[in-house]
């Protein structure tokens, strides 16, 4: 699929600066929960990295870890949204975008608490539980990531990163596809290559946001910077 030319941006404000801290943290946040999956492929040996996905990783050792971490990545996920939302111009928002993080955020939080105590209180509704938020978190995720980069190419400070953002969520769609749907490869390595995909694409959103003023953009309409005006000899 191929992304039409694209429109000319129109000139947005500038970002609030709550903005910027907002995208440092998140970018911490995705950053430490890769740090913490890759850790946990070494610290559970009794786990089969290529075959156990990342939900068995809940429980037993360390999944306390795991589960809070989860949570902590679904708040990184909803402020990231809102974030996003008010550092691009009106006609770039999209409050579908932001209700898709949100609802992405909220189903990664469910599994974590549902894992929980779901398990030991209610056996046989576990794992229906597990299976309507993780499938919540990843399909409203994947389609915010994909909506977000669409949008992208309608703001001044963010159009040069339509094009990696964009083919990145549909690499990162097409590898979930081929894990949830056509079920190809070891069931772990699917899984956990759509999980770091999706996140890595949060990160470095996330960290391009917390670098205000973004490289390139015009500056602020009244801006004292006048260095590049001529100024005529008297």
């Amino acid at each position: 699929m191929s992304s039409p030319s694209l429109p000319s941006p129109t000139p947005s404000p500038q970002a609030p600066a709550w903005t910027a801290r907002v995208g440092m943290l998140a970018a911490l946040m995705g950053c430490a929960f890769l740090l913490l999956v890759l850790g946990l492929q070494f610290a559970r040996g009794d786990l089969s990295w290529t075959r156990a996905q990342l939900s068995l990783y809940l429980h037993g050792p360390y999944g306390l870890w795991l589960r809070t971490a989860y949570c902590l990545l679904a708040v990184a996920i909803a402020a990231l949204g809102l974030a996003l939302q008010a550092s691009l111009a009106p006609v770039a928002r999209s409050r579908a975008t932001l209700l898709l993080f949100w609802a992405g955020g909220f189903g990664l939080a469910m599994v974590a608490v549902g894992d929980s105590y779901l398990p030991e209180q209610a056996p046989a509704l576990a794992p229906l539980i597990h299976l309507l938020a993780a499938q919540t978190a990843f399909v409203c995720v994947i389609a915010a990531v994909l909506l977000q980069s669409w949008r992208f190419r309608g703001d001044p400070r963010w159009h040069r990163h339509h094009p990696w953002a964009w083919w990145w969520g549909w690499l990162a769609f097409a590898v979930l596809f081929a894990h949830a749907v056509l079920r190809l490869g070891p069931r772990g390595v699917g899984q956990k290559a759509a999980i770091v995909l999706i996140v890595a694409w949060l990160v470095v959103v996330a960290l391009r946001l917390a670098r205000p003023p973004f490289a390139g953009a015009a500056p602020p309409a009244r801006s004292r910077d006048n260095a590049g005006v001529f100024q005529p000899e008297e």
